[in-house]
């Protein structure tokens, strides 16, 4: 039986890159497209993976793809196309927060309506469009699968829960010395809704969706992995082997949720 084809974006860092490994990991048997900005940071990415699981029958396979640029996302499923005529899985794991940068400086970094703009065009109008081109791959599949990765910081019905750092009120009056990640996670927000969506196109085609909340990670997100030490982030090997297990069926009964580990996450 020939190795399930997994393509998973901004997959040579953080998160994404432990999702490689814990697939290298797994009995089963992957060729896993290796989705970088650039080129390089991919090749390096699919190296290392290769040299630390040396004996593991998956296998890496470098893919340029920038989100932002849809002639990237159109190349990158072409060459899919011409080279794998499928995708079983889709991993949408590209993703970034900029509000990090506006709180550290107003003055001369990025607006407000760019830091905005950005987060939404990467982890949502860009990830729609990176879905909606490589779809008709997924329905080539015997099994597709549509993984979204999502924030637990996206959820409307706990945004009140003051335990969580993020959703305490700062002091009053103004100027406020930060506002926290208002636009990344209002970004989240709105992926899951987007796969809502997908869940309703493609029900007839079998396609199994979710978005996945993989809990907070200590990775780079946002530029500042100490900070998310500090936010109490855990290991992302325990986030990528929840993304593995979903991937491998272990959460087929809870098909167009936001799912986390252990339970269902409230919209």
């Amino acid at each position: 039986m020939s190795n399930s084809i997994v393509f998973i974006t901004g997959a040579n860092t953080g998160l994404g890159l432990e999702i490689v490994k814990a697939l290298f990991r797994s009995s089963k048997a992957y060729t896993v497209l290796l989705g970088g900005r650039s080129i390089e940071n991919a090749e390096n990415a699919a190296c290392q993976v290769r040299e630390e699981y040396p004996d593991s029958s998956a296998i890496a396979v470098p893919i340029q793809v920038d989100i932002e640029d849809d002639e990237s996302i159109r190349t990158a499923c072409d060459y899919i196309r011409s080279h794998y005529a499928r995708v079983d899985v889709l991993i949408n794991n590209a993703g970034a927060s900029f509000d990090q940068q506006w709180n550290r400086d107003r003055d001369g970094g990025p607006t407000m309506r760019e830091v905005w703009n950005r987060s939404w065009n990467v982890n949502t109008t860009g990830t729609h469009i990176l879905t909606y081109t490589c779809a008709p791959l997924l329905l080539q599949s015997d099994d597709p699968r549509l993984l979204f990765i999502t924030s637990g910081t996206s959820t409307l019905a706990e945004s009140d829960n003051v335990v969580l750092g993020v959703n305490r009120s700062p002091e009053k009056g103004w100027p406020k010395s930060s506002l926290m990640i208002p636009a990344y996670r209002s970004s989240k927000t709105g992926m899951n809704m987007m796969m809502r969506e997908w869940t309703r196109i493609l029900k007839e085609d079998r396609v199994k969706t979710w978005c996945v909340s993989p809990g907070v990670l200590a990775t780079g997100l946002g530029g500042d992995q100490e900070m998310n030490k500090r936010m109490g982030a855990i290991d992302p090997i325990i986030g990528a082997e929840f993304v593995r297990d979903v991937v491998e069926g272990a959460r087929d009964q809870d098909v167009g949720r936001v799912i986390r580990r252990g339970d269902i996450q409230p919209w």
